[in-house]
């Protein structure tokens, strides 16, 4: 069976043509998609918004299924980091999900994810940093970004996109992500919330952030893998105790005391063994 990544590389070659096709500001209904049979049952509008002079990041926005007025809105962030928030879309949360089947030489086929947060929630799925997906800058330089300036330009992003979509400023907002997203989404959040208590406008109805499995930083996230281990009794007491008592301002990372660095040498040959009980550590 052809590896389902290059399934969505294939996929996203015959997608290309909605996301180049003439572009504003302004969202373009997608009524079809290839691979799916029929008419799209949910609304999926896809644009561009510029975040910085000649950089533009590409955006899938798929209104809520529930109907009615108040429903969730959520920003969703896709880890890599640089991975396309198609992965989001497809493989994770949004409504759609590729068919699992052996390759024919044919596009890969698409059915309905009757899990989808779209059921209940509007969301918002953003190529970013630009480089990612379908995002873009016209000049070489508009693709060195970091974490801070790609937060910014998500920021600048949403206040954009919702000043062209002011009918959406009311609704409770989230904004998420996983993997590489956990180290942006708190500070958009933090962004956003600056703007609030200085009565900046448009005034986004910011109610809470959510992170899945993610990155923090190199130092915290090793650091925790082992109260965590302890925590789902997947390390023993002893070796827990052992580690506190040896690795007390420690860096876990890069050990200068020698009982440390043995401890976490033991912790790590446990994880390695128990690999398939410690999924959310690798």
């Amino acid at each position: 069976m052809i590896p389902t990544r290059l399934l969505c590389c294939c996929y996203l070659l015959s997608f290309i043509f909605i996301a180049v096709a003439p572009r504003t500001t302004d969202s373009k209904l997608v009524t079809s998609l290839p691979g799916f049979d029929g008419r799209l049952p949910f609304r999926l509008h896809t644009g561009y918004v510029e975040v910085d002079p000649g950089t533009e990041l590409f955006y899938y926005f798929v209104e809520s299924e529930a109907g009615g007025e108040g429903n969730p809105f959520l920003l969703w962030l896709t880890g890599g980091d640089r991975c396309s928030a198609f992965s989001g879309l497809a493989y994770e949360i949004g409504p759609v999900r590729f068919v699992l089947q052996p390759y024919n030489g044919s596009l890969p086929r698409l059915h309905i994810n009757p899990n989808s947060w779209t059921k209940v929630a509007h969301i918002l799925f953003v190529d970013s940093p630009v480089g990612a997906g379908f995002s873009f800058s016209k000049q070489p330089k508009g693709y060195e970004v970091g974490d801070v300036s790609s937060s910014l330009q998500l920021h600048n992003f949403l206040i954009k996109w919702f000043s062209d979509h002011p009918t959406y400023l009311k609704n409770p907002f989230y904004i998420g992500g996983d993997s590489y997203a956990g180290k942006l989404v708190p500070y958009i959040a933090h962004i956003i919330s600056q703007g609030i208590e200085a009565g900046n406008s448009p005034h986004i109805n910011l109610k809470g952030y959510l992170v899945g499995n993610p990155s923090t930083g190199e130092s915290i996230d090793i650091s925790s893998k082992v109260p965590y281990a302890h925590g789902v009794g997947i390390i023993s007491d002893q070796l827990y105790e052992t580690i506190l008592g040896h690795c007390q301002g420690q860096d876990y990372m890069f050990p200068t005391n020698d009982l440390c660095a043995q401890a976490l040498d033991d912790f790590n040959h446990v994880r390695r063994r128990k690999k398939h009980l410690m999924l959310e550590l690798t």
